[in-house]
């Protein structure tokens, strides 16, 4: 059983077992629909994958956005270099930062 959507189709469940089924907070049974359960797996599944993207644009990625300072620097030398376009430091950076982390479908 895939309690974690169980639990996304179901938010009255409070227990589930993988023998009897799902319960409410009165102990009484919970009919399952596998199509409910289905969409909510597709649901869990795009919020993981949205929270990955995020992370690995910031965190875990191979290539991560530099701190907001850094992006201040790279900004401000790009000014002062007239380089406020896409060839810029600043903008390159974020490109190659977008490119390692494409969003998912």
């Amino acid at each position: 059983m895939d309690h974690p959507a169980i639990y996304k189709a179901y938010p009255n469940a409070v227990t589930i077992d993988n023998d009897t089924g799902a319960f409410d907070i009165d102990g009484k049974s919970i009919t399952l629909e596998q199509s409910k359960i289905d969409a909510a797996r597709t649901t869990l599944d795009a919020e993981a994958a949205a929270v990955k993207y995020k992370t690995d644009r910031t965190t875990n990625g191979s290539t991560v956005y530099n701190s907001f300072g850094d992006q201040l620097d790279m900004l401000y030398a790009d000014m002062l270099a007239g380089k406020l376009d896409t060839t810029g430091t600043w903008a390159t950076h974020i490109k190659a930062v977008k490119d390692a982390n494409p969003k998912p479908s």
